[in-house]
């Protein structure tokens, strides 16, 4: 016989109270009490009529108890002041001091602490010992009535509450002017040296529709396409094209390619819109995931035949077109790749909404030179920026920006104060070599640090651009989506696009700067004719640049993500001339077309 559990009716703080005692059906047990010893019991009825009462006269030394043989595997105790419990006799231990041990047990159906909890149940095995909130975690659709106060991460089902999730809309997404999802009947074909077999209708993988195409690389580093020739003759004038495809494993993934022109693609205009790097982390185009991808005239990339792309990075012509190919490589002597092409279409570019474009200047790690350096030039030119911060970082030392300041330049200048990491630890190390527990916990207290402070935004940017697996397989930019509105990376292959393809996965070219030998992205890049800002001017898109610290004399340059205050006036000052308007990001994000 076992002892599963004692209590008296003192325990709970009220009057005297009846216990009824119901087996689950099947089990069979006893229950007694100590003035009328103990009465067998078989079954759900037998307990319904013959109700054991626990109270004694003087209601101060009765007890209830339940013995049953090996085999009794659980209880239902209904005590009758909105406590019931679903007990199981390998998870019961004794009563201890008095009160209910609550030892593994799982609480079911409706529960009302009444009064203080703590008096009135205690879980006091497996850690918990006199805490409320411990005994309200092991309840299933349950009632708290009054206040509960919850340390660490509150969850349901599996899902983690996002502590002051976010509130802002995204831009809607562009409507296609013409589209391909890859139908019955769609007319692309598969085929190159790189292709080892092909499925152009694929039911068994696809996310619109019933079917997309499939194709599979032979390892060569040759070419695999999806292509169409000799279509309606398109006008792609301040059009853009949006891909949805997957590469299963980007593992021997090379680089991705798009094609438009006519004669068979004798004539063609090139657009590179991945290009696949050793960083896994940071690179748009994940395994195992349906990815959108805009490209822009903007980014055209190269030319051939009777098209070519003049000397500020115009094309020669946007329209005509009856060609296009989607073309993959794979890393030669390889066991390659499989790939999915779910959807080619022709989409309204940015000009509709910024017909000569449109720049953010984005600054990481909250230094104090973006006050001191950055502002002042900004000021003089109209231009507000948005900065990424590190909460632990502010008003740390000299060369991080103060709270005040921070307010300065959201309340006076019209900057956005975002978040990049609440923890300088976190980010240091980077949310990929973190659990998805303590990459939540940073968006929570990052976000309610910014709240608590005065500040609006809601963007956010990846510690080292990095969005990808946490170490217990979370995607990053699955638990930013649940406190921000957009989060930036730093890719930087093409140019972003308003509406942004992926909201976040917000592309940046990172590491401007005027030093020479340090490596990143030079300054005569951007301002040289042909440069990213020409073409941002001429072809309409959103540059998003990612600066980090402004070094006072360019030889005080000594890094690739630093750049020297006359190399930064250079920069804005480029800007301005080419008349591109200069925005944050939130602010861009608020325009709807």
């Amino acid at each position: 016989m076992r002892h599963l559990f004692g209590l008296s009716p003192s325990d709970f703080a009220m009057q005297p109270i009846g216990v009824q005692l119901q087996l689950v059906p099947g089990a069979v047990g006893s229950v007694w009490d100590s003035m009328t010893g103990g009465t067998q019991i078989t079954d759900l009825q037998d307990l319904n009529n013959a109700p054991i009462t626990s109270v004694t006269a003087d209601n101060t030394t009765a007890q209830v108890g339940f013995y049953g043989p090996d085999g009794v595997t659980s209880l239902f105790v209904d005590f009758g002041v909105g406590l019931r419990f679903l007990l199981t006799a390998t998870d019961l231990g004794p009563a201890i001091d008095g009160k209910l041990d609550l030892a593994g047990g799982t609480l079911i159906g409706d529960l009302t602490l009444r009064g203080d909890p703590t008096t009135d149940l205690m879980a006091a095995t497996k850690g918990y010992a006199d805490d409320a909130a411990a005994a309200v975690s092991l309840l299933s659709g349950g009632t708290v009535t009054g206040d509960l106060s919850v340390t660490g991460r509150l969850t349901a089902g599996g899902y983690a509450m996002p502590m002051l999730p976010r509130q802002g809309r995204l831009p809607a997404r562009r409507k296609a002017t013409w589209s391909q999802l890859f139908q019955t009947g769609h007319g692309w074909s598969p085929g190159g040296s790189g292709t080892s077999s092909s499925n152009a209708n694929d039911t068994t993988d696809f996310v619109k529709g019933t079917q997309a195409v499939r194709v599979a690389t032979n390892g060569t580093g040759l070419q695999s396409n999806i292509r169409r020739t000799g279509m309606t003759a398109m006008d792609l004038t301040g059009k853009m094209i949006r891909l949805i495809f997957k590469v299963d494993d980007v593992t021997n993934l090379d680089r991705i390619v798009f094609y438009v022109g006519t004669s068979n693609l004798v004539n063609y205009f090139q657009f590179n819109l991945h290009t696949h790097s050793t960083t896994a982390s940071s690179n748009y185009v994940q395994s195992g995931e349906w990815v959108t991808v805009h490209i822009s005239w903007a980014d055209v990339g190269g030319a051939a035949g009777t098209y070519a792309i003049n000397a500020n990075g115009t094309p020669s012509t946007t329209t005509g077109f009856t060609d296009m190919s989607f073309a993959l490589y794979d890393k030669a002597s390889t066991s390659g790749l499989t790939f999915h092409l779910q959807a080619v279409e022709i989409v309204p570019d940015t000009t509709t909404t910024f017909p000569n474009g449109v720049v953010s200047v984005t600054f990481d790690d909250s230094w104090q030179s973006v006050y001191d350096l950055a502002r002042p030039k900004m000021d003089a030119l109209g231009f507000a920026g948005t900065i990424y911060n590190i909460v632990e970082y502010i008003g740390s030392g000299s060369t991080r920006l103060t709270l005040p300041e921070m307010r300065s330049l959201q309340n006076f200048s019209g900057w956005e104060m975002g978040g990049h990491s609440f923890s300088a630890a976190n980010h240091g190390v980077g949310f990929q070599a973190l659990t998805s527990d303590v990459v939540a916990k940073d968006f929570q207290l990052m976000r309610a640090w910014l709240v608590d402070n005065g500040f609006t935004s809601e963007h956010f940017a990846y510690p080292h651009g990095a969005f990808g697996l946490t170490l217990d397989g979370v995607p990053v930019d699955q638990l930013a989506a649940q406190y921000f509105t957009s989060a930036r990376s730093i890719i930087s292959e093409t140019i972003e696009t308003f509406a942004p393809a992926m909201p976040f996965r917000l592309k940046s070219p990172t590491g401007i700067n005027d030093g020479t030998g340090l490596g990143g992205i030079p300054l005569t890049s951007m301002t040289n004719v042909g440069g990213k800002l020409d073409r941002c001017a001429n072809n309409g898109d959103w540059l998003i640049l990612a600066m980090h610290d402004i070094k006072p004399t360019l030889g005080t340059v000594t890094d690739a993500t630093q750049i020297s205050q006359a190399g930064f006036n250079t920069l804005m000052d480029a800007i301005a001339a080419r008349g591109i308007p200069v925005l944050p990001v939130g602010d861009v994000l608020r325009y709807y077309s």
